[in-house]
Formats: structure tokens, C-alpha cells, sequence
């Protein structure tokens, strides 16, 4: 992507992508510093939130917290089956940019009526339906966003929780903060093999398979959103235990950072099985065609979810498509209306 040119430039899904470096270098994260010593108090935290709001934000610091081996537990589903969960013990975080998705609201009103002090609310929007429900209210940075797909707000979300658990085992990561938004922006502005962009633009469904940390997850939505094409999330060596069986030759499927002990896995079943192209997007190369991104250590997954990004406008514009007006998708997907 570049913003210099005008195929790039008028659509505003390609500016808010473009934004996110400038939001990274601008994040605080002694912002969460109170909180999450209230967290600490609670020993539970769980994120609930619909969509985007909820995908990356919320697996990725799950993932971040077994990995360190934390004593926090952290925990997520999507806001109605959480109001069937006990959640009293809880620290809740109720994430809507809009302050206004139903079920995010629902939620946070019977957290309340149920008398949980410790329930918060993440927005992108001030004085929200969602903030009169929440005990305390954090509003980021990044500002309201035009596009229908969530870009930047996702990796502010992203960075809030993560923070959280940086206050909770006292660590200092603002060196590995700083180097994030170059890295983030080498990310949006690679080029992409137009090989892969034509193969993934005529495939029937595209596939992203990986680490079960939002990003694989998140890049399959952004892939109905912006490139209005069918695609599925295939967490782990779900590809290839028993999908392959309804795979076409003429599907893609991106890995983000292949696990390497599942590489011969996917090779066998896929690429010799199948038939069909795999693409890895990695910090490193792998046997699969690679979109290699420059080393992040653990901020890695920021910058493949920003690869993807780069990724899937390349694929829309070869598409033909309008990228900031869906067809169907709405920007609230379900508003409350009182």
C-alpha cells in the first residue's frame, strides 16, 4: 500500500490502515496501570466484545498469558452465551468502538443489575450507552474509524489489554513499544507478489490457517469484509483433519507463522493432497511460498495481522472492489436501540 497513489489513497479503509503506526507511537501504557492492579485483586479477567472488537484483542492476550504462565487467568466468548456464564468473579471488559452493539450493552446491564463493581468498558466514542453501564469507561486514541472494517482500532484494543498483563508481571516493554510502528508500517507498505495476490483473487474460498491468537481468526473476517470472497479460520492442523476433503485445487491458504513441527503436515495434505497453493506470512522463510516480515520477537503477531491487511487490499483491488462500502456488512452490526 501506498498512500501516494491514488488507487491507495481515496479509500478511507486504506488511510485508517495506515494510521496504525501513528496510534502505536502515540499509545500510553501507564493508562491501564490502575486497573490493572484492580485486576490483580480479582485474579480473573474476562474480555467479551463482538467481532473485531473481541477476535484479536482478546486471544491474543490469552495466548500472552498462558505463554508467560501467569497467574491471572484470562477467559472470552461473544457477549450472549458470557451472560450465561457466573461472571461475579470476574474482571469484565466490555469492548464496542460504537458503545452501542446490543449484546456488548445487554451484558454490561446485567453485570450491573447483578451488582460486579469490577466491569469496564472499551470504546472508541465518548459518552456511549456502554459507559452508563460500566463502572469505568477507557476511550482510545485512535478515534472513530469511516471504513466499515476495524483496522487501527483493533490493534489499540490489542495493545490495551496486553499492557494490562505488562503492569501485572512488572514488565517494561516500552523499547519493544518504540520499534513497533516502523515495523508495522514495513508491514503495510511490502510489496506483494502479484502472483499470489491473482491466485488468491480467483481462489473460490481463502483459507487462513495458524496459532489460535486472533490474527488468522481476524484476518478471515477482514477477508468477507474487504474482499467480499469466502474464507475460514482453520486454528491449528484443522487443515488437515478432514477440511481437505471439500478443499478445491483452486483455494489459497495463508499460514501465519507455520509451526514447524506441522510444516511436512500441511505439504503432505494440502500442497501434494490437494493440490492448492499455501502461503506462508512469516518472520522467517519456510518450504511454502513466504510474505516475509522483518523480526518482532513477541510483538510479532501486530505485525502479521498488518501483513494480512496489505495482503487482502491488494487482493480487493484486483478484485475491482469498493473497498470502504460493503454491500451488506454494517458498521454496528447490531445497534441498541433502547
Amino acid at each position: 500500500m501506498n498512500l501516494k497513489q491514488d488507487k491507495y489513497s481515496k479509500y478511507a479503509l486504506v488511510q485508517e490502515m495506515m494510521d496504525t503506526p501513528g496510534v502505536v507511537e502515540k499509545f500510553n501504557p501507564d493508562q491501564t496501570r490502575d486497573v490493572a492492579a484492580e485486576i490483580r485483586s480479582a485474579g480473573r479477567l474476562f474480555l467479551t466484545g463482538e467481532g473485531s472488537s473481541r477476535i484479536f484483542p482478546a486471544k491474543n492476550a490469552i495466548r500472552k498469558a498462558l505463554t508467560r504462565g501467569m497467574d491471572l487467568s484470562v477467559s472470552t466468548d461473544g457477549s450472549r452465551q458470557s451472560a450465561q456464564y457466573d461472571l461475579s468473579r470476574f474482571a469484565v471488559f466490555c469492548a464496542s468502538n460504537s458503545g452501542r452493539t446490543k449484546e456488548v450493552v445487554l451484558l454490561a446491564k446485567k453485570l450491573a443489575a447483578a451488582g460486579n463493581e469490577k466491569r469496564y468498558a472499551l470504546t472508541a466514542n465518548n459518552d456511549t450507552i456502554l459507559e452508563k453501564e460500566c463502572r469505568k469507561t477507557f476511550v482510545l486514541n485512535c478515534g472513530w474509524e469511516q471504513a466499515v472494517a476495524a483496522t487501527k482500532s483493533v490493534i489499540e484494543q490489542t495493545l490495551f489489554y496486553e499492557s494490562i498483563l505488562w503492569h501485572l508481571q512488572g514488565l517494561d516493554q516500552s523499547g519493544k513499544l518504540a520499534k513497533l510502528p516502523a515495523l508495522l508500517h514495513q508491514a503495510l507498505t511490502m510489496e506483494i507478489d502479484r502472483e499470489i495476490v491473482q491466485l488468491a483473487a480467483k481462489a473460490p474460498t481463502i483459507y487462513f490457517a495458524g496459532y489460535n491468537d486472533g490474527v488468522a481468526e481476524e484476518l478471515t473476517l477482514k477477508t468477507n469484509e474487504i474482499t467480499r470472497k469466502k474464507s475460514d479460520f482453520l486454528e491449528g492442523t484443522y487443515a488437515v483433519h478432514g477440511i481437505e476433503e471439500v478443499m478445491d485445487k483452486e483455494d489459497i491458504v495463508f499460514v501465519v507463522d507455520p509451526i514447524e513441527e506441522e510444516i511436512e503436515k500441511f505439504r503432505e495434505v494440502l500442497v501434494k493432497g490437494v493440490g492448492l497453493k499455501v502461503v506462508a506470512i512469516a518472520d522467517r522463510d519456510t518450504p511454502f511460498t513466504t510474505i516475509r516480515t522483518s523480526p518482532a520477537g513477541e510483538m510479532n503477531p501486530y505485525v502479521f495481522l498488518c501483513a494480512g491487511w496489505n495482503i487482502l487490499v491488494e487482493i480487493g483491488l484486483a478484485i475491482g472492489i469498493d473497498l470502504d462500502k460493503p454491500e451488506r456488512a454494517r458498521k454496528v452490526g447490531n445497534e441498541f436501540t433502547g
